[in-house]
């Protein structure tokens, strides 16, 4: 009968519009949620069988509820920089536990950034998940991949050794006078004849010396001399560059801690003449196991340091103006030394392509994790879950990990949080149109009423 098919759509219509009125209460009271996603009712009308020979029936209408996960907030400034945003379409992938979790414990994808360490360490978001990442090996490189959430990790920033660099390129800027006297023993001067008589070994004095510092495997500072003595060749010096104290030398090849030795030639305007210079662009100095053999210098045993290479300048690739010679005093005008002395954990940071990079005391930087963005075909299939979290399902389709800054995920913001996407004035708007759909939906029902009980009148 129509008449009771019209109360039951004013039923449906009342059950309809109170689970509109529960979803825009959720978002109202979320409009400061961090990393919040409106949730949006969609009203579809429920149509029954109709025949053209008889009365009409009402169907009535239901609702149903679909949250914009891939809807972006206003991204603003936080005063904690582990407080994450991302700009674009990803996920941050949590856990519930940092350590010890099984294959029974869930993933959780969040937008809410607000991540703090707690006791251990970790990274935990204010609902209690475990912010993960993939973990970057000591050379740099990331085992990745696209579907496989086993291989991320707890995203820890304490508990990272201390770590220094070895010193890899040095160089030094120096100008030699031109018009120095040649000393009375340059023209005696031969390393090949007699290699302990050296200017490291004090046989020699020469015109001029710098000493630079380097650092070694340990992140140990090394004295390193250079020697400088004019032959008796116009434009020509002899060269030698020692580690001080020569007991910090040893093998066949070191005499006095000497590690390179050479000549350094010049053009008439004063420049240095690289074809015709001797001295090394680089040496190797080996480590207690392989100095007696190769190379035929190293560091003393008792160091216990590893082999080093070091990469020798004087021509000014690196340090302008390198070694020059001109009619001035001789003097150092500049050295520029690589490597860093050893250094402890003093912080952190997290940049947009998601690297949480750990900051050393030394100033030496070093990644320890890259944090991944997930991404799902279809947001509107995931589970909602408590914290504003997500739980994968069948009607979201597979879980992909991208690289923030990748098209898709969008970037990784430090020091930043999302908004809620919930706009107030669209909510109080639409209380006042479910009010009214509730009113009217009301209004069918006690209509029915009155002719239901009109046609009950007609047999008294």
């Amino acid at each position: 009968m129509s008449i009771h098919t019209a109360m039951l759509a004013g039923t449906s219509g009342l059950r309809a519009n109170a689970s509109a009125l529960a979803v825009a209460s959720d978002n109202i009271s979320n409009a400061n949620t961090v990393g919040y996603k409106r949730t949006r009712s969609d009203f579809s009308a429920l149509v029954v069988g109709q025949s053209a020979q008889s009365s009409y029936n009402a169907a009535g209408v239901v609702a149903s509820q679909a949250q914009e996960v891939q809807n972006s907030g206003t991204i603003g400034t936080s005063s904690l920089s582990t407080h994450l945003a991302v700009d674009g379409e990803g996920l941050f992938v949590t856990r519930e536990a940092a350590e010890g979790a099984t294959a029974a414990d869930q993933y959780y994808f969040t937008r809410d950034g607000r991540f703090e360490q707690d006791s251990e360490g970790y990274l935990q978001n204010i609902s209690g998940y475990y912010l993960h990442g993939w973990p970057v090996g000591a050379d740099g490189s990331v085992t990745a991949g696209a579907s496989d959430l086993g291989a991320l990790e707890p995203v820890r920033v304490t508990g990272v050794a201390g770590a220094s660099e070895p010193t890899e390129n040095m160089s030094i800027a120096v100008n030699l006078q031109a018009s120095q006297e040649v000393s009375a023993t340059a023209g005696t001067y031969d390393l090949a004849t007699t290699p302990a008589a050296s200017m490291a070994s004090g046989a020699f004095t020469p015109d001029f010396q710098t000493t630079v510092q380097m650092y070694d495997s340990l992140g140990g500072v090394r004295t390193v001399a250079f020697s400088f003595l004019k032959s008796t060749t116009p434009n020509q010096w002899f060269v030698e560059s020692h580690v001080v104290p020569a007991t910090d030398m040893q093998g066949t090849g070191a005499p006095d801690g000497r590690i390179a030795s050479g000549t350094l030639a010049f053009t008439p305007s004063g420049s240095l003449d690289t074809a015709n210079t001797t001295f090394p662009s680089s040496v190797t100095i080996g480590n207690s196991a392989t100095v007696a053999t190769d190379p035929a210098i190293g560091w003393a045993t008792g160091l216990g340091l590893d082999t080093q290479t070091i990469n020798l300048d004087l021509a000014g690739a690196i340090a302008t103006g390198g070694v020059t010679q001109f009619d001035d005093v001789s003097a150092q005008t500049e050295s520029l030394v690589d490597g860093l002395p050893f250094g402890v954990l003093s912080t952190f940071e997290i940049d947009n392509e998601g690297y949480v990079k750990a900051l050393f005391s030394n100033g030496m930087s070093r990644d320890i994790y890259k944090i991944p963005l997930a991404t799902f075909s279809n947001y509107a299939g995931l589970n909602s879950e408590a914290g504003g979290a997500w739980t994968a399902a069948p009607d979201a389709g597979g879980v992909t990990l991208l690289s923030a800054g990748e098209s898709g995920p969008g970037e990784i913001s430090s020091g930043a949080l999302e908004a809620s996407t919930v706009d107030l004035a669209d909510e109080f708007t639409n209380l006042i149109t479910i009010q009214r759909a509730y009113s009217a939906s009301s209004k069918i029902i006690t209509t029915s009423d009155e002719m239901l009980d009109e046609l009950i009148r007609l047999k008294r």
